[in-house]
């Protein structure tokens, strides 16, 4: 049961005056302003107002964020043991803990996800993923083989350096806990530019490092454009890897920045268009309904990962059309800081453009479609229903390409096997879900499924300990979560002696 966070007025005053301070980079032990270039007016989606007035970073904030790290890496960071790392990424997750209520509104305020979300899911996970990574900064181990005689052998592994780690919009604060924890536990030190639209945790974070004991220079953000901020970090030669989560298109950017300059490694995090099939043996949706629509509504479907595709037996038919409907209704429309809210704002003006376009598209080729009936509160341009479409053709884009909103699309089938070869038929492969009964059944759906994470009765990407990441244009180098990340961020290197 998610808790109800108690706040009021004067707490909303109080993250509203903290956001107007996170108005720069971030740059060894604090905010920089030096060479700083266009200022960028970061809006709340809920109400359209300014939030703050930042100064997006300019290529050479972006090289000052750098030597930055790359000094920490030569001072006390670089020379700090396991156990001190492990201490301070503890100790950040303490503090993250201790200020939840503040970056849950922050990243509400920023971000527009409900309340009870940012609260009950944003911020914990931040924490549990820190603590996570700080237990295998202690335990992690290298190899050393079997030895021949004559022969030893060692397999260890060393910190790539300087990190970039380039965030999305959606979930700002649990996104870069995923990406930092990991570099950190490995021993890097990184430069974040997070979403334009989204700087304000990314931010007071770094300052909670600080505040945490933290030296100067392990973290830094560069708050910017991808057109300046994100190519600077791409194309610099100190730079040793990048790890980006965004859209498909902006990560092949970044593969070029990389062949452009040093080949510094690339891990990414691409976009999604993700089946869910319900096999034939199931009966009822009951036990299955809120994870369905649980997967399209959360985060107003803002989520790399949503179902936006269901592919479910002829027979229930009626049953899904019933269930759709009847469960859009329990998830209320509005303002973000109302804590019966479950849906929030879009984005931002540009991607609540985006989102209308593609169902107002899908709405001129297919009348079948079901838009929610839940109560609505407030009044704000970016509040989008959430609509489902019915028989969508497999060539429209509402089935084929990547919405991110609160849009879902049905095609009911009479073999399974052509429900598998149109889930299939995508050029995503990040997540899938079957629902179903019989466990051979589900096996064998799971085994013929191309994504990456497979996730059976249920929506979700698993915990923090088990790798999160796709296939094909869904990204590749990489995985986020688990002890498969640390790779990402270390480089492995033999070293063979002779006795």
């Amino acid at each position: 049961m998610d808790k109800v966070p108690m706040f009021g007025v004067s707490d909303l005053k109080q993250t509203r005056d903290m956001a107007r301070r996170l108005d720069t980079s971030w740059i060894g032990g604090g905010f920089s302003r030096d060479g700083g270039s266009e200022i960028a007016n970061i809006m709340s989606p809920f109400d359209g107002e300014t939030i703050s007035e930042v100064a997006f970073a300019s290529e050479r904030q972006v090289d000052l964020a750098v030597q930055a790290a790359r000094t920490a890496l030569t001072a006390d960071w670089g020379g700090m043991g396991h156990e001190g790392r492990a201490a301070l990424i503890r100790a950040l997750a303490d503090a993250i803990e201790k200020n939840r209520l503040e970056l849950a509104l922050l990243e509400s305020l920023d971000v527009g996800k409900p309340i009870l979300h940012s609260y009950n899911d944003d911020v914990p996970t931040t924490i549990g993923v820190l603590r996570w990574y700080a237990s295998l900064t202690e335990t992690a181990y290298d190899l050393s083989p079997a030895r021949r005689k004559g022969v030893l052998s060692q397999i260890v592994r060393e910190p790539q350096g300087v990190v970039g780690i380039v965030l999305p919009w959606n979930y700002p604060l649990t996104t870069l806990a995923l990406k930092i924890g990991p570099a950190l536990a490995a021993g890097n030190t990184v430069v974040c530019k997070p979403a334009d639209d989204t700087p304000l945790t990314t931010l007071r974070l770094a300052e909670l490092a600080i505040e945490a004991g933290f030296p100067a220079g392990v973290i830094n953000v560069v708050p910017g454009t991808g057109a300046v901020a994100g190519k600077a970090l791409g194309l610099h030669g100190d730079v040793s890897a990048i790890n980006f989560t965004g859209s498909t298109a902006t990560g092949r950017r970044f593969l070029h920045y990389s062949a452009d300059s040093n080949l510094k490694e690339i891990s990414l995090e691409c976009g999604g268009k993700n089946p869910a099939i319900i096999l034939p043996d199931v009966k009822s949706l009951d036990r299955f309904a809120d994870e369905i629509s649980t997967g399209f509504l959360m985060n107003s479907g803002q989520l790399c990962s949503s179902i936006s595709r269901v592919l479910a037996p002829r027979t229930l038919e009626a049953d899904l059309r019933d269930m759709l409907v009847a469960k859009m209704k329990e998830w209320p429309i509005g303002d973000p800081f109302d804590p019966a809210t479950r849906i929030g704002p879009l984005v931002s003006d540009v991607h609540a453009a985006k989102v209308n376009r593609a169902i107002d598209v899908e709405k001129q080729r297919n009348n079948d479609f079901s838009e929610s009936a839940a109560e609505v509160t407030g009044a704000s341009p970016r509040l989008t229903k959430p609509v489902v479409f019915f028989d969508v053709a497999e060539n429209a884009d509402a089935w084929r390409e990547e919405i991110f909103g609160p849009v879902l699309s049905v095609r009911f089938y009479d073999e399974l096997d052509d429900a598998v070869r149109s889930a299939n038929d995508t050029q995503y492969g990040l997540s899938a879900y079957v629902f179903g009964e019989n466990p051979d059944a589900i096996g064998e759906a799971s085994a013929t499924l191309d994504a990456g994470f497979v996730a059976i009765n249920a929506f979700c990407e698993g915990d923090f300990t088990t790798p999160f990441g796709g296939f094909k244009t869904s990204g590749f180098g990489g995985k986020d979560k688990g002890i498969h990340s640390l790779d990402q961020y270390s480089r492995t290197k033999s070293i063979w002696w002779a006795t």
